[in-house]
């Protein structure tokens, strides 16, 4: 595993009481604007559900697990760093969740971090469906910038994602739990790590990236990460640009359009869910090393098959810890 400033993850420990307290306190009833709606908080939230493994962890970073009351759809273990605070929430289903589930709970705020899990042809609740029994919801605001698309259900995200989206929703959350303080260290935190990668690597434009999620199987159509998504922000702060260019948000590719992209690097993506035979990256490298046509594209000849978390391709605080990933293996490539 890269040495990751990742990883110690300046943790939110040493972030949140290293630093004095300055941000104002929330002031209730609260209302805020989330995805073109107004929601409003007569007090922070004490039963939380948090749809998506992005909206646990940023709830995780500002120390908000005692707030909440289960978790779903984890594509991804949570991050270690995390692990203490997440063993303390009920995971309700680590794919998508039924509606009775999560009403189970008893909740009193929903966040989701997608629109397939909260949105109006969502598999698990349409935000209306919670907000007429009286439940708040919060949508990411990563997830309200994709544009539907009614022959893509991932939809398209028309402009480069950046860490400003996630930004705000981190401030959002701080704010609706009247936690600011560290909600300002996260950011703040945040911010540094992706200056100095900014720093390190200057653009060039002979270094392209293909992200592969997964595939049901090696006869299958490869579902890639979108030119525009947090993946191409990857690979543009790593310096390179993303050998996939459509502005759909998950396409698919098959190996004839994979092998005519000629990334320079492939990232093969490790995703823990065990839904499909390539969500595991080292199943995903069996088949670039060994299928006779596949294994002559030159990033796989020239040894740049990089690996990095699944969770990282999604709008997420992931998509940081998962540049990182990649900056430790570019040092140590002949790419540096």
């Amino acid at each position: 595993m890269p040495r990751l400033s990742v990883v110690v993850p300046v943790t939110l420990a040493t972030i949140v009481f290293c630093a004095p307290a300055s941000a104002e306190p929330t002031k209730y009833p609260l209302t805020i604007e989330n995805c073109g709606r107004e929601i409003t908080f007569d007090k922070a939230p004490e039963r939380t559900v948090a749809l998506g493994q992005n909206s646990a962890e940023v709830l995780y970073l500002l120390g908000l697990e005692d707030r909440m009351v289960g978790t779903a759809f984890w594509p991804n273990r949570v991050l270690p760093s995390l692990k203490e605070a997440d063993d303390k929430v009920e995971t309700l289903s680590v794919e998508f969740p039924s509606m009775e589930s999560v009403l189970a709970k008893e909740p009193d705020f929903v966040a989701a971090m997608l629109v397939t899990l909260m949105g109006p042809d969502s598999k698990v609740a349409k935000r209306d469906d919670f907000e007429t029994l009286g439940i708040p919801t919060y949508l990411s605001p990563s997830a309200c910038t994709v544009e539907e698309d009614a022959k893509d259900v991932y939809g398209r995200r028309a402009e480069l994602w950046n860490m400003d989206l996630l930004y705000k929703e981190i401030e959002d959350m701080a704010k609706i739990f009247d936690v600011a303080d560290r909600g300002e260290e996260v950011v703040a935190d945040f911010k540094a790590r992706e200056a100095a990668l900014r720093t390190e690597f200057a653009k060039r434009e002979d270094l392209t990236f293909l992200f592969w999620f997964s595939s049901p199987s090696t006869a299958d159509d490869a579902y890639l990460a979108g030119g525009n998504g947090p993946s191409a922000y990857i690979a543009d702060i790593l310096g390179g640009s993303n050998a996939v260019t459509t502005t759909s948000e998950w396409p698919t590719l098959g190996w004839e359009g994979i092998i005519a992209a000629d990334p320079t690097v492939i990232v093969a993506t490790q995703v823990d869910r065990k839904r499909w035979a390539l969500d595991e990256a080292d199943a995903k490298i069996a088949y670039l090393t060994t299928d006779p046509t596949v294994s002559q594209m030159r990033a796989v000849r020239d040894g740049h098959i990089f690996t990095m978390s699944g969770a990282a391709t999604n709008a997420s605080i992931q998509t940081l810890y998962g540049a990182e990933q990649l900056a430790e293996q570019l040092r140590a490539s002949d790419l540096k």
